[in-house]
């Protein structure tokens, strides 16, 4: 079982995947924001966070390297991945919106296995 932060902007989004993390045996603690997310990272410990590439105060991916320091992988999630592949997205992994359960959790699982190697 992970700690796994969720970081999504999409209320619809976030409590779809939420669910779907829970259902799979993960604990969640979910923000809305990338603001929301630094603040989570600096009072918790987490495993994985999963963060929405692109946000209204950000992009996920500025949460990268604050959750590598504190040791938890990464997980991009976005519709954009085009976009972001231009700025940094190539080194992390992700996944394309809209996003199946069965996807994400198989992301999860890959994720988290290759960060305990």
């Amino acid at each position: 079982m992970a700690q796994i932060l969720l970081v999504d902007d999409d209320l619809d989004v976030r409590q779809v995947m939420e669910h779907t993390l829970i259902d799979g045996g993960h604990r969640v603690n979910t923000a809305r924001t990338v603001l929301g997310g630094r603040e989570l990272l600096r009072d918790c410990r987490y495993d994985l966070v999963i963060a929405d590439g692109r946000m209204p105060d950000g992009s996920g991916m500025e949460l990268a390297d604050q959750a590598h320091e504190n040791g938890a992988a990464f997980l991009i999630v976005t519709g954009y991945a085009f976009e972001l592949a231009k700025i940094g997205l190539v080194r992390l992994e992700f996944l394309l919106k809209p996003v199946r359960p069965d996807e994400l959790l198989r992301a999860v699982e890959r994720v988290l296995h290759v960060e305990g190697t």
